[in-house]
């Protein structure tokens, strides 16, 4: 008997229905910039906030991982010539300050939430374990993990692939700011880059695409977890890839079947 080709891809659904049950949201630092160069956007806080809520709302358990370029990136300090291991602690920490900043929006409108760290802020943020955090998703809050993996060497878009495993989420959605998805080259050095609507994590390994480290598009890889990469200039984009609609970027391997 030939084998069939079984889609990770979630079904577009009615307006007002989710698509998924548990989803894990990564955001970049730069998508708490707003119009600044640098540091925290209030306003820009506050439009995620509503986004996040609007989701919440719908019933799915939300998750989110968020990035710290707007304040501090590890490599480029590694780079300038600061210790490699020293860059990335601090980048930990300036995570933390997003996610605050981001805790704090969210619970203006209501929204309850929990921060868990991957390194010790006890005044702040829970420590991170696994159990805690589901039993704190089943309980309808929002969770926001901090602090990376916990270790050196290691990206917050491996903290995104790992936590969502983790917790058992059903995709890993990736809002960028200032592009709709995945290309086949970087629309900036290459005007002509192809968009590519669908693609597999093997394909954006081998072709070098930089939707994520390679870390974290392995670990999705062999794990069969979708990733939806989409642009967050529509206020409205995280809702409509929740409810299923096909924007952006889907990144899945295809499950076999007997």
């Amino acid at each position: 008997m030939s084998a069939e080709v079984e889609s990770d891809v979630a079904p577009a659904l009615p307006r007002g229905a989710a698509a998924f049950e548990r989803i894990l949201l990564k955001l970049s630092g730069e998508a708490l910039l707003g119009r600044q160069q640098y540091g925290i956007d209030l306003a820009r806080v506050e439009s995620l906030s509503r986004e996040i809520q609007a989701i919440q709302g719908m019933g799915v358990q939300t998750a989110l991982v968020l990035g710290a370029g707007n304040i501090y990136r590890g490599m480029e300090a590694a780079a300038e010539g600061m210790d490699r291991a020293t860059a990335d602690y601090a980048g930990m920490l300036a995570t933390v300050l997003n996610c605050l900043a981001l805790q704090d929006g969210l619970e203006q409108l209501g929204v309850h939430t929990r921060v868990l760290s991957a390194i010790t802020v006890s005044e702040v943020a829970e420590p991170y374990i696994r159990r805690r955090a589901i039993r704190h998703l089943e309980k309808r809050r929002v969770v926001i993990f901090a602090g990376g993996t916990g270790n050196p060497f290691f990206t917050t878009d491996t903290a995104a692939a790992l936590r969502a495993l983790e917790i058992g989420a059903e995709a890993i959605l990736m809002g960028k700011n200032g592009v709709d998805g995945v290309y086949d080259g970087d629309p900036d050095e290459k005007p002509d880059a192809a968009f590519l609507p669908e693609l597999t994590h093997r394909e954006a390994l081998e072709r070098g695409l930089r939707v994520m480290d390679t870390t974290a598009l392995s670990l999705c890889m062999d794990n069969g977890l979708p990733i939806y990469v989409f642009g967050l200039d529509d206020e409205r984009n995280i809702e409509r890839v929740v409810r299923g609609e096909r924007i952006g970027t889907i990144i899945s391997t295809p499950r076999r079947t007997e």
